[in-house]
């Protein structure tokens, strides 16, 4: 049986880790979600230590015929990883990765005028950042955020996934300042495994989580 009921399970429980490491105390952290499945995760955790809820966009360079392999990723505010063994691996000419990353730009700039209108990013120098997603595969994407949160001044930053394989764990923990991770199954597979319920979230479902955090 996989360990976690469904994405809102899994932020419960890395709420209640968050606050056995001592993020419960005041000033709360900022808790930026990686859209789309970070969201349902991250909105648990925002609403137990009482913190702001945003979304960081964020988007994966797929391989071409095998969209599930990340080359990389973009985040917005200019976060960006290349993976180079699986671009030479490929074969993955210049010409064709200047044609996804055109791609995934727009798409990244449009899912940010979608979840965020007019909203800029909240001010994050100097402040502590929990990035959320619903499990990490290869890291691509919380790294280019990490890259970006990075640049732009951040002062601690925090990864929080319910699961992800243990060399993707020691990666990021090269980058962050604290990698928490409730589960590191060997072996790792997909993100989906380790949900009993996982169903595709949609971008009506991040704007009603992001407006009820908002709300609340």
């Amino acid at each position: 049986m996989p360990p976690f009921k469904n994405r809102q399970h899994a932020g419960s429980l890395l709420a209640e880790e968050l606050l056995r490491r001592g993020y419960g105390q005041p000033p709360p952290p900022l808790i930026f979600a990686l859209p789309r499945g970070g969201v349902p995760v991250a909105y648990p955790i925002a609403q137990r230590l009482g913190a702001p809820l945003e979304v960081w966009v964020v988007r994966k360079l797929g391989a071409p015929g095998q969209e599930e392999l990340a080359l990389g990723a973009i985040a917005a505010g200019g976060g960006r990883v290349l993976n180079p063994h699986i671009l030479e691996g490929l074969g993955v000419s210049q010409a064709e990765l200047e044609q996804i990353l055109a791609r995934e730009q727009q798409e990244l700039k449009r899912r940010e005028r979608l979840y965020r209108g007019d909203r800029p990013l909240p001010e994050i120098k100097g402040k502590t950042l929990v990035l959320v997603d619903d499990g990490l595969a290869t890291g691509a994407t919380m790294k280019a955020t990490l890259a970006a949160a990075r640049a732009q001044g951040a002062g601690r930053l925090v990864v929080a996934a319910p699961v992800a394989p243990p060399e993707t764990v020691a990666e990021l923990s090269t980058q962050a300042d604290e990698v928490i991770c409730l589960q590191t199954p060997v072996p790792f597979q997909a993100v989906g495994l380790w949900y009993q319920d996982f169903p595709q979230v949609s971008d009506q479902e991040v704007l009603t989580l992001l407006e009820a955090a908002r709300r609340g």
